[in-house]
């Protein structure tokens, strides 16, 4: 089950994590409350049982600890077993880019809501996904995470949390996530040896993600170029012209002319390096380092879902604007996450399996 699910970055890559032990992957339920995403999920998880537009509340509305509610009952008993259950809940509440809101946005208590949705259906793992900054959020006085982790306890789970850098899952982009994981104690392995075996890859620069597009054919949306407006037109030119990936203080924006902690602002990227974090203004430099290596322009929406770790085959095509690709694809998370920590949990729990047996046949 995935719940807050976008348009499926989690359940991809958990996907394909069951591919590597072929393992056939059932979803009985995924839920966002935004259509046009669920229209995305839809669209590439056509097995799917089914993909609901609403609030995860309409699914599990009661509180931590207490009785099943009625809406609750029902969702269990239409849902049925549960192996996984993943959540990415809404992070602009606890993201350092949202200053209006920081640390008291209401969406702060969705993460709660995995947690609920776990002790309705006892699944054997729980991954909850969201921004390093959720550590400083509190709910009802106390930090959102650590909740989580002493509840999951109480309900029979062995819980670790931590946050990943996803270049080294070889995403290319110096990605940051926190993740908790919770494996029910009845099983083999713990969150501990999961995280303790995640692989490490070589680090993937830019040129490895999307360097075979810079010829892309722009009759297909996805490569379409964003136009800039003519003064950033102006600023991309200068950096190409004088070979520069830093705008100087003097061709930027009189408000960051001054002393400012804004240089990927407006700047290039380079081939040789991982991108900076992907957001949904990628397809503009006046967002952030998004200005292509060598052409004048910013990233386009295939650049920017290659460097969030999404294959060619991913379908983006229910998204009929460029803002809602922008924002689809920039709100996703990478499915290399879910598919290190899920071949991990799988590896590990077959190597724990035949251990068994083997010390099985041994005392017999």
């Amino acid at each position: 089950m995935d719940l807050f699910a976008g348009c499926g970055g989690l359940t991809l890559g958990l996907f394909q994590a069951s591919a590597t032990r072929d393992l056939r992957l059932e979803i009985p339920l995924a839920v966002d409350f935004e259509p046009l995403a669920t229209s995305v999920y839809s669209e590439n998880f056509r097995f799917a049982d089914r993909v609901e537009s609403a609030p995860v509340e309409q699914f599990f509305d009661g509180e931590l600890g207490a009785s099943p509610t009625l809406v609750e009952k029902r969702t269990a008993t239409d849902v049925g077993a549960v192996d996984v259950l993943l959540g990415g809940p809404p992070c602009q509440g606890h993201s350092n880019l949202n200053n209006h809101t920081r640390r008291v946005d209401g969406k702060n208590a969705l993460y709660l809501r995995v947690v609920r949705a776990a002790e309705i259906l006892n699944p054997r793992v729980v991954l909850i996904e969201n921004v390093p900054a959720v550590l400083n959020d509190r709910h009802d006085g106390e930090g959102v995470v650590d909740r989580a982790r002493k509840h999951l306890t109480t309900l029979g789970y062995a819980v670790k949390h931590t946050v990943v850098e996803l270049d080294k899952l070889g995403v290319a982009q110096t990605r940051r996530r926190h993740i908790l994981l919770a494996i029910h104690r009845d099983d083999a392995t713990t969150p501990t040896e999961v995280f303790d075996a995640l692989p490490q890859f070589p680090r993937r620069d830019l040129h490895w993600a999307i360097g075979d597009l810079v010829e892309a054919d722009e009759a297909n949306p996805l490569d379409r170029a964003p136009k800039a407006q003519a003064v950033n037109e102006e600023r991309m030119r200068y950096l190409l012209d004088n070979d520069l990936y830093d705008l100087p203080n003097a061709l930027r924006p009189t408000c960051h002319q001054g002393a400012h902690s804004y240089k990927s602002m407006y700047g290039r990227l380079r081939w040789d390096e991982p991108a900076q974090t992907i957001t949904s203004g990628f397809g503009s430099i006046g967002q952030g380092r998004y200005m292509h290596p060598e052409r004048l322009r910013a990233l386009t929406a295939h650049e920017a879902a290659r460097i969030q770790g999404f294959p060619d085959y991913f379908d983006f095509s229910p998204c009929p604007t460029r803002g809602a690709l922008a924002t689809m694809i920039g709100n996703a998370v990478p499915p290399a996450l879910t598919a290190a920590i899920f071949e991990t949990y799988l590896a590990e729990t077959a190597n724990a399996h035949d251990q068994g047996q083997t010390q099985a046949v041994a005392s017999g």
